[in-house]
């Protein structure tokens, strides 16, 4: 298997960017869809509570930590086994090592529900509590299928395809969509139950086909002495235990929300949604594209070229997250109303969901370039730097949190606290790469960051005067067909004008990417 060309790179990383947009659209339609159903407390703060539950572990044994280690394992044993006999092996292992780790746990969760809904969540009313350990006991189940998709996108990832991976996980959002609109009626909040697990058996079926093209099947295989395998845990474990602490972290801030007033988890969950989609598309295309880079670098000990691309790709960053925090600040009221203000999601929910928001956009580039630079400190196998610097981001963050939640800014204390403890992991990281690689080009950093800031200036008074001009509080009347066009007229003129001002700035990455060509 030979290397992507620069073409077929930049039309994959296109293919996922586009999916990934699509993907946090539905994102969008699902939680307007629970919002509009159950509103925005109440059954909603169970169900969004719940649901944090297997989706954050999902982090662990399925995307992110696991895939991680696993890919560059089976794309090494592809190469070295052109026959795929190894890979099949290493693929069996890793389904059979999910279903010892994750059917016990699960068998745990149900036995003793009460007690895992009581450590992880903080319900001050016992119905809510009840209903909690009611849907966690079904909703659980949804972390094995997730994690055996995950392998199989891995799968099919590595063999050059990436169009039915990054479609999954719209089918998920559709299933669950779906669910909700037919079953609401009848099932009530277990109807988000019916659409999750529906959704994660569909994601694996979809697949399946595509992953018996290459040969590829779910057979279970406990020969645990492969070494491919045991290469693949012993690099998954110090990853897992890095990741372990985030998923920890966001836990306790989901516990800190319950206890707080109505509507706090869920408005936490649906500016999450919010803010992922810059995060998602950006921050996440840039290092899928450049952690290899890095990783071949770090292996050629090319110094030099590991400073240009970790330069190269935290300017990116900036470009690119900077003024996504502050035009998605500016108009958060906007596009919460015009996203899920309908039905039971009126127009405080939209506010409290807004404040939220802004709180997590602070931290946007923070948190972007702070996995960035995680990845650099893996391409050089050194583990320890990124698990040292998870572990302050969490107790800073823990800290900030027990001060903020009491004080008036409650649940958009929470986002703010994540905002400032990631900033504070990003200047560690930054610090030691800096030290590591004697220098990162800090001037060329510091001239984009200002121009960035500049350039973002135009577009921010282009909000604030168009919202001032036609009205100002036109948000509060919802999800309208005219305030939805206010929105993109607002939107598309602050896109149009950044464009210009990175033009006239002369900002060199946005310039070459007119000229569609990239000089590291």
């Amino acid at each position: 298997m030979g290397e992507y060309s620069i073409k077929k790179s930049t039309l994959s990383t296109l293919v996922v960017m586009v999916s990934t947009f699509v993907s946090r659209l539905f994102g969008f339609v699902r939680i307007a869809v629970i919002g509009a159903v159950f509103g925005a407390s109440g059954d909603a703060d169970v169900l969004n509570a719940v649901f944090t539950i297997p989706n954050n572990l999902r982090k662990l044994m399925a995307e992110g930590a696991l895939s991680s280690a696993f890919i560059p394992v089976l794309s090494k044993s592809l190469i070295a086994d052109s026959s795929g006999e190894r890979a099949k092996k290493i693929v069996r292992n890793i389904i059979a090592l999910q279903f010892i780790v994750i059917v016990p746990l699960l068998l745990i969760s149900v036995i003793f529900t009460p007690s895992v809904v009581r450590l992880i969540l903080d319900f001050p009313e016992p119905e809510r509590a009840v209903l909690a350990s009611r849907l966690f006991r079904w909703m659980i189940h949804y972390l094995l299928l997730v994690s055996i998709s995950a392998v199989i996108m891995g799968v099919i990832n590595t063999q050059s395809s990436f169009l039915i991976p990054a479609v999954t996980p719209i089918l998920f959002s559709v299933s669950v969509i779906s669910s909700v609109i037919f079953f609401h009626k009848s099932m009530g909040p277990f109807s988000m139950v019916v659409g999750v697990l529906a959704g994660g058996l569909v994601q694996i079926i979809f697949q399946l086909p595509k992953l018996k093209s290459y040969g590829y099947d779910l057979r279970l295989d406990f020969d645990f002495r492969n070494p491919d395998f045991i290469r693949v845990i012993r690099q998954w474990l110090p990853v897992v235990v890095t990741a372990s602490v985030y998923t920890i972290n966001e836990q306790i801030a989901i516990r800190f929300a319950t206890a707080l007033e109505d509507g706090s988890t869920s408005a936490m969950s649906n500016a999450l949604v919010f803010w992922q989609l810059p995060f998602g598309i950006f921050s996440a295309s840039i290092t899928t594209v450049l952690f290899p880079r890095m990783s071949r670098q770090a292996a050629q000990d090319d110094r030099e070229g590991l400073k240009n691309t970790l330069e190269y790709g935290f300017r990116y960053l900036v470009i690119l997250l900077v003024p996504s925090a502050v035009i998605l600040s500016l108009l958060s009221r906007e596009v919460v109303s015009v996203a899920l203000q309908r039905g039971n999601f009126i127009a405080v929910n939209t506010l409290l969901t807004s404040k939220v928001l802004v709180g997590f956009n602070l931290g946007l580039l923070s948190v972007g370039a702070f996995n960035f630079f995680q990845r650099f400190f893996y391409s050089f196998d050194d583990y320890k730097t990124p698990l040292i610097s998870a572990v302050l981001v969490c107790a800073l963050d823990i800290g900030l949190s027990l001060w903020l939640k009491e004080t008036s800014l409650r649940v958009t204390g929470l986002a703010l606290a994540n905002s400032l403890s990631f900033t504070a992991g990003l200047g560690l990281l930054y610090y030691q790469a800096s030290k590591k690689l004697g220098g990162l080009g800090e001037k060329r950093v510091i001239i984009t960051l200002v121009k960035t800031i500049l350039s973002v200036i135009p577009p921010a008074a282009f909000i604030l005067i168009f919202i001032r001009l036609t009205g100002g509080d036109w948000w509060q009347s919802g999800s309208t067909f005219r305030n939805l066009g206010l929105l993109t007229l607002a939107g598309s003129g602050s896109a149009v004008l950044l464009f210009l001002m990175y033009r006239i700035m002369k900002i060199d990455i946005f310039m070459n990417l007119l000229r569609k060509e990239v000089k590291m």
